[in-house]
């Protein structure tokens, strides 16, 4: 049974939702499962990546549902949104909003590395600010990975070093980029539910709560639970927050700051050759990813014999592979990879070693 969004623009304007979160938190996922549920209606995408392939884009294109033709995806790569906002966002918005027959609901995904207040500041661009209204951001969480402690310390920590310190020392990229997330959403997904226990859950939100409650928002965003990106569209779509002014309660960690950078995060493709041993590959995968601190792993991969490309993803060592769609006949069939970690990840020992 499909849903039929029921959206509230502002004065006439074309509603759009952010979709944030880190790296491999199921974003692109959420949004696939939200296209078949559409229900009919006209949506408009705009994928970001941080890295020079998309691999996000290409994966919502092969979904084969109608909602999502070549059309209605406008791919952003090598860049961040949050740094890019006049030379590629803007004239994306702009060209979505001069079809002639424009979106009824634009669903912008953000790479996994940006920053979504800056994004939102962007609504307020003469270009676009009569024309859009940001309806709600939406902060995706990998619920595994965050119970692994990837974005900060168990929150019975974070809560004794707020008591003691009065506010939390920030230790890594990793959690000022996760947290920037949260104090900007509407609505959080803690996705990947069916990874986790009850007990990990639990944590999982009593951190992210922690997080909200340091970063003295004023606002209380709504969490809600999924797996494999399965959240009702009504939901999603026609939250009526108006972001773009409400962004005195959107704290950044950044706000003191002229510019933003990802000087702390690398990207970089791998190119393999054909691989036999999909499984064989993943274990491959793992070793690495461990070895040398990989963040995200996605890609492409052409396995002799088989009709249908090899979709690869992984966050951290946790690595998933399955066949998303049959290669077309004029295309390549290529192995790429992108790996993406923080700086200081070593390119040529990564790609040695996955060679």
């Amino acid at each position: 049974m499909t849903h039929r969004a029921v959206l509230r623009p502002s004065a006439g304007k074309t509603p759009a939702t952010v979709i944030t979160g880190f790296l491999g938190a199921g974003k692109t996922t959420l949004i696939r499962s939200l296209l078949e549920q559409a229900g009919g209606r006209r949506l408009a995408l705009i994928i970001n990546e941080f890295g020079d392939v998309g691999i996000d884009g290409e994966i919502l294109r092969a979904c084969g549902d109608p909602t999502c033709t070549e059309d209605d995806v406008i791919e952003l790569a090598n860049g961040c949104l949050c740094c890019t906002v006049a030379d590629d966002f803007v004239p994306a918005i702009e060209k979505l909003l001069s079809r002639p027959q424009p979106p009824e609901h634009i669903i912008i995904e953000t790479s996994g590395l940006a920053l979504p207040k800056p994004l939102v500041q962007a609504f307020h661009w003469p270009a676009i600010k009569t024309r859009v209204t940001v309806d709600g951001v939406v902060a995706v969480v990998d619920a595994a990975a965050a119970a692994e402690g990837r974005f900060a310390p168990d929150p019975a920590a974070l809560a004794a070093q707020a008591a003691s310190a009065g506010q939390l020392d920030h230790e890594t990229p990793v959690e000022e980029v996760f947290e920037d997330q949260l104090l900007c959403a509407d609505l959080i997904v803690v996705n990947k539910t069916d990874l986790v226990d009850a007990a990990d859950l639990a944590k999982v939100e009593d951190l992210i709560r922690a997080a909200m409650a340091e970063g003295g928002t004023g606002r209380e965003a709504k969490i809600l639970r999924a797996s494999n990106g399965k959240v009702d569209p009504v939901v999603l779509l026609g939250v009526g927050a108006g972001a773009e002014d409400d962004l005195a309660n959107r704290p950044s960690h950044h706000d003191e700051e002229e510019g933003h950078d990802h000087d702390d995060f690398t990207s970089f493709v791998v190119e393999l050759g054909p691989q036999p041993d999909p499984a064989a590959l993943a274990k491959t995968l793992e070793r690495v990813a461990a070895a040398h601190g990989v963040l995200r792993l996605k890609g492409f991969i052409d396995v002799p014999g088989k009709p249908m490309r090899l979709l690869v993803q992984g966050v951290g060592t946790r690595i998933q592979t399955h066949f998303d769609r049959f290669w077309k006949p004029d295309e390549p069939r290529r192995s790429r990879l992108v790996v993406i970690g923080e700086t200081g990840l070593d390119r040529n020992a990564v790609t040695a070693a996955l060679g």
